[in-house]
């Protein structure tokens, strides 16, 4: 004779199936669970708050990679980076007071062009080492490799 698995005995609690309890004993109070941030179940299976969703890990991050990657926004606030040209160039020139829209413009997308560059080679350094974590190292490297060819 083959065994058949019993199903578990209930000693309290509601049958899901009617209201009425499922044992001589007064039913337990049902505890006040604190509100989830995610979605509420639709009814179904156990009447229960469904889990949000989530992403597996980095799958968000390569997802605001390529959004940034294809916008042609610049990246830095425009108006700090001004601030600190305006700062820099009266440190080293002081006679220079004005700028035109489009030398500002053009100096800061050199800018970020040259740091997107450093992040790519220091990212390349970083997974030539066998690891995905940037470290100081890796920019050093990549700053020093990146030098040859260039005047300053």
């Amino acid at each position: 004779m083959a065994r058949i698995k019993q199903p578990a005995k209930r000693t309290w609690g509601t049958r899901k199936d009617s209201g009425a309890p499922t044992s001589s004993t007064a039913p337990r109070k049902k505890a006040t669970k604190s509100p989830k941030k995610g979605p509420e179940s639709s009814g179904g299976g156990g009447g229960g708050q469904k889990k949000p969703h989530r992403f597996k890990s980095g799958t968000q991050a390569i997802r605001e990679i390529r959004r940034l990657q294809k916008d042609v926004n610049l990246l830095i606030p425009a108006a700090p980076f001004i601030r600190t040209v305006r700062e820099i160039s009266n440190y080293l020139a002081p006679e220079v007071t004005r700028w035109q829209a489009e030398a500002l413009q053009a100096l800061q997308e050199a800018a970020e062009d040259y740091i997107i560059q450093l992040f790519e080679d220091s990212m390349l350094c970083a997974i030539h080492a066998k690891r995905v974590t940037l470290m100081k190292k890796d920019w050093e490297l990549a700053r020093r490799l990146g030098k040859k060819g260039q005047p300053w």
